[in-house]
This record gives structure tokens, C-alpha cells and sequence, in this order.
């Protein structure tokens, strides 16, 4: 594995300011600041310095980061994989049904995980693999995979002040009451289950937003946004009103007209941190969610 190396040209705003304050004014953190002096590299226009140089306007900041290290377990293998944007940072992809994010006892050698990895190997990418957000084994659509340290560490921050902005797609059985409306109901582990999560007054808070996009004969289709993420929160949520997705046999969805849970996230929002600026990505879902929708 390389190093990582990231460059910045220092502003007017940080003239004569330390690179200490300069370094943290770009989110790099204490932990990852301590590996770069062990193990890295700090320079101000090529030239190796401490976190106590003055820097200036115009000059060029370069860190070096310490190369990572693969899991020893995390094997590389040849799945299909849909990329909708790369760059030497992040990747954008748009996850395919029964693929599971990470491996699992269950599947340890089919996941995007070791989809990626055989991306990285097949293109001379030298990174190991840093999901930004997961998504379930069978639901579909758009996540963030950072390719370095730094940009998981700045994007998950993201994440949980909640900028990364992401909408789905469901389709549940029968007609949601109303258009629009909140879901705020806690959400915890259900009881002698290590899978299951379920509504329960000792639960984490859990806030779901929804609207119906569509009225068929005997579904709805929804759009749902979230703002918290708490595991199976969409489907645990409108499994308790009655409303289950469809082909979510886990909480009580029929299998009759798609064979996995009809959740897509199709819409994301986030901004690149490198790049500075805002990126949005928009995918339609699957054939299967698409037949019923159309």
C-alpha cells in the first residue's frame, strides 16, 4: 500500500499562522496528526518541517500520510459494480440488491467490500476499503466509499451531523393515511433476536420523514429521508404502522410480487471535502422495484 498525500495552498485567512492551527482548521484530527509525525510526512514547499512552522500565503501545505494496511481477511473478488463517480479520494456506487456492504459470517467473500477491493487491484488503486455509510444486503442504491483515512474520517463527521443527505424509495403494502408526515418513534433491539429491531419505549430515538409519491391498487409508493440512522430504521418504522415493505418477510412483508425488501436509496447530497463543493447523485431503482412502480 502507498502513501496518501494530500496538498493545500495556504489562503490570506491563515498568513502567519502555525501549521498546527492551519492543519486543524482542515479537520485533520489529533489522532491522525500523531500518525502522520510518527510515521508520515509534514512540508511547506517541499521542504520537511515541523507543526510549529509559520506558514504563508501562497505556500503549498503537503501531508504524508503513513500507508494503510488491508484486513488479511478482506479478499479481493470480481462482482459487478456500478460506479457513478471516482475520484482519488471517494468513490459514489450504486450498490446492488442481495449484496451485503461489508462481509459477514454469512457471506465472507460476497460483498461490496470485496467488489471494491478487485477494483482498487484491477486499476492499480492502492487503498483499502472505508464505507462511508452501509446499506442493508438487499436494499439498493447510492453510498459513499472513501479510499483513505482522512476522507472517511471527514466524511463520516458528515454523516453524523447529519449534511449527508439521502432519500429513498419504498414501496409498502396498502395506502398510507395521510401524504406526508414524521415518523418519531424509538427504535431498540428486539428481544431475543441479534437481528431484529423493533418500536419500544427504551429504544434510541429514531425520526423518519415520509412522502407518497404514488397510490397504487394496493400499495403506496414512498419517498422517506431519515434523520437519525438507526438500523432497519425505514422498515421497522412502517412495519409499525401497518405498513411494511413489501418483500420484507423480517417484519412482515408478502414475497408475492418482489422477492427482497422494495427499499432503494435513490437521491444523495453531500459535500465533497476536498473539492469544496456541494455533489448530488440521482439513480432510478431496479427492474423489480420498477415493474410494480410503473
Amino acid at each position: 500500500m502507498q502513501e496518501i498525500i494530500i496538498q493545500w495552498h495556504v489562503s490570506a485567512t491563515f498568513h502567519n499562522c502555525l501549521l498546527r492551527d492551519f492543519l486543524r482548521e482542515k479537520k485533520l484530527s489529533r489522532q491522525a496528526l500523531t500518525d502522520v509525525k510518527r510515521s508520515g510526512s509534514l512540508l511547506i514547499n517541499s521542504n520537511h518541517v515541523t507543526v510549529r512552522a509559520l506558514v504563508k500565503k501562497g505556500d503549498q501545505v503537503t501531508v504524508v500520510f503513513p500507508p494503510e494496511q488491508r484486513s488479511a481477511s478482506l479478499k479481493a473478488r470480481e462482482i459487478p459494480l456500478s460506479i457513478l463517480y471516482e475520484d482519488e479520494h471517494l468513490l459514489v456506487i450504486n450498490k446492488q440488491p442481495d449484496l451485503p456492504t461489508i462481509p459477514s459470517i454469512y457471506h465472507p467473500e460476497r460483498s461490496l467490500a470485496n467488489a471494491v477491493l478487485f477494483h482498487y487491484d484491477k486499476n492499480k488503486i492502492p487503498c483499502t476499503f472505508h464505507a462511508v455509510n452501509r446499506l442493508d444486503r438487499d436494499t439498493s442504491g447510492l453510498l459513499i466509499v472513501a479510499k483513505h483515512r482522512f476522507a472517511h474520517d471527514l466524511l463520516t463527521k458528515q454523516q453524523k451531523m447529519g449534511k449527508i443527505n439521502r432519500t429513498y424509495l419504498a414501496i409498502v403494502h396498502g395506502h398510507l393515511v395521510n401524504d406526508c408526515g414524521i415518523i418519531n418513534l424509538p427504535i431498540g433491539r428486539k428481544k431475543e433476536s441479534i437481528i431484529e429491531r423493533e418500536v419500544r419505549t427504551d429504544g434510541q430515538e429514531a425520526v423518519t420523514n415520509y412522502q407518497v409519491i404514488k397510490r397504487l391498487e394496493e400499495e403506496t409508493v414512498t419517498e422517506l429521508s431519515l434523520e437519525t440512522g438507526r438500523t432497519h430504521q425505514i422498515r421497522v418504522h412502517l412495519a409499525h404502522l401497518g405498513h411494511p415493505l413489501l418483500g420484507d418477510d423480517l417484519y412482515g412483508g408478502k414475497l408475492t410480487k418482489i422477492k427482497r425488501q422494495a427499499l432503494h436509496s435513490w437521491q444523495l447530497r453531500f459535500f465533497h471535502p476536498f473539492l469544496e463543493k456541494e455533489m448530488y447523485f440521482s439513480v432510478e431503482p431496479p427492474n423489480d422495484m420498477l415493474e410494480i412502480i410503473k
